[in-house]
């Protein structure tokens, strides 16, 4: 038997057909209403949870993935494959811009070129993945829809 997160992970998934994200607390507040509000994301923001807004990078990385949640993060940490495996990811999205503007584009790009299109065939379309979204992304790293 495994944890909570690990044993309703799975099921979760068919409980709603909201792209599903786990966002990391260095994610500005504005951005997490834009995702839940206008994008109508499934956004857990770990600044709204006690328990987990001073957890470290690899708690965030490990339940994201048992809660089957794509990390969003401004982190580039995580782009580290030695201390984050990709295969042990539930899919990491760090995104880059230079202001408010540009991390909105951003995050319409994700939501009409990968999550849209991949609720029917895939619900975390990043999994086993990372990818680095920023204003000159070509979108070359877009897992395809299976």
């Amino acid at each position: 038997m495994g944890t909570l997160a690990s044993e309703l992970g799975p099921h979760a998934d068919r409980l709603t057909e909201q792209t599903r994200v786990y966002v990391d607390a260095n994610v500005p507040a504005g951005l997490v209403g834009f995702m839940r509000e206008v994008l109508h994301w499934d956004a857990l923001f770990v600044m709204e949870h006690d328990d987990l807004r001073r957890a470290r990078d690899v708690e965030h990385y490990r339940l994201a993935r048992q809660l089957r949640r794509t990390l969003i993060s401004f982190d580039r940490d995580y782009l580290d494959d030695r201390k984050f495996p990709p295969a042990e990811s539930g899919g990491v999205v760090i995104l880059t811009a230079p202001e408010e503007r540009g991390y909105i584009a951003l995050l319409k790009r994700l939501n009409t070129e990968v999550f849209q299109p991949s609720l029917v065939a895939c619900t975390v379309p990043f999994e086993g993945r990372k990818v680095h979204v920023h204003v000159d992304w070509t979108g070359d790293t877009i897992p395809p829809t299976p």
